[in-house]
């Protein structure tokens, strides 16, 4: 896994940093990206990348606001240019389906490829399967915002060899049989237990990507313990006043939440057009003060997203 930032700016677009996007890339995991916003030029910023656009297979909308949808049409037209088969599914607000139906209807645009919108209510599971879990959590937002939490189920520890040798358990194929199911029956009659033979379960990876948002501290709970917490701060630290009446976040402010939450990581994106050059190196200092694994995204900056031990 591995978080790539494709737009970190707030509002409008800057020489520096263009407006909201992020990737999630599960090319190992998955096969496949998904992308988390998708401001104006998302499609161009992609260019500079390794990214394939026809790997995207799920798009999460965080809000409605210009700078978080208005390269969506534009991507999504592409994407069938660009060879596009596989289907697609677009999570967000009430209002999404609305926006993306008349954008592609009004412009003529025809996709070569199945495209779903779900439109997310409240918190709520939005997406299981065999592997993973992803959660939406309200914010508190100008428009209806949500974050969303992407939770990786644990995995089966490593199968222990040494132990099934000295069991009398020879190596071959056999071995993979004893991963592969709870129980297993040998050639002598004996039944074998996977779960006996395994080394710690290795602990899902958990991931909070949030939209815009006022500071939130009940969300501490919902947040406890992620391996990544994206979290906004469009203002310094002083200035908690003027992030209030604009319904955002400061940089103390998330790290305060990522302090509560007792996160691994904090990433803190959405950054005015207002801060440039040592200004930026400032908000980093003043949220590191507070919780010091924290790092400021810039357009293009990728993260890993290490496996538990």
């Amino acid at each position: 896994m591995e978080l790539f930032f494709l737009g970190t700016g707030s509002g409008v677009p800057s020489k520096e940093r263009n407006v909201s996007a992020l990737a999630l890339q599960m090319l190992q995991e998955r096969q496949s990206t998904w992308l988390f916003d998708c401001g104006e030029s998302t499609q161009h910023q992609i260019l500079r990348t390794n990214i394939r656009p026809r790997r995207v297979e799920k798009i999460f909308i965080t809000h409605l606001h210009g700078d978080h949808i208005y390269g969506l049409p534009g991507f999504l037209s592409s994407r069938s240019f660009q060879g596009g088969e596989t289907p697609c599914t677009i999570y967000g607000p009430k209002g999404l389906k609305e926006y993306i139906t008349i954008s592609l209807r009004v412009s003529g645009t025809r996709l070569t490829y199945p495209l779903e919108i779900v439109e997310v209510m409240d918190e709520q599971t939005i997406f299981e399967d065999e592997g993973i879990t992803v959660k939406s959590v309200p914010l508190e937002h100008g428009l209806e915002s949500f974050g969303y939490i992407i939770q990786e189920k644990d995995q089966p520890g490593e199968l222990l060899p040494e132990k099934l040798k000295a069991a009398g358990i020879s190596p071959g194929p056999i071995y993979q049989k004893i991963k592969k199911n709870e129980t297993t029956e040998l050639t002598d009659g004996r039944v074998i237990r996977r779960k006996d033979y395994l080394g710690p379960v290795k602990a899902g990876r958990k991931i909070a990507i949030l939209g815009d948002t006022r500071y939130l501290e009940r969300l501490a709970d919902i947040l406890k313990h992620a391996d990544i917490l994206v979290h906004e701060a469009t203002f310094a630290g002083d200035d908690e006043k003027l992030a209030h009446a604009y319904f955002h976040s400061t940089t103390r402010q998330a790290a305060n939440l990522a302090k509560l939450a007792e996160v691994k990581q904090l990433i803190i994106s959405h950054i005015s057009s207002r801060y440039q050059g040592d200004k930026v190196k400032d908000l980093l200092r003043e949220a590191q003060e507070i919780f010091p694994d924290t790092e400021i995204a810039y357009d293009f900056y990728h993260h890993p997203v290490p496996a538990n031990k």
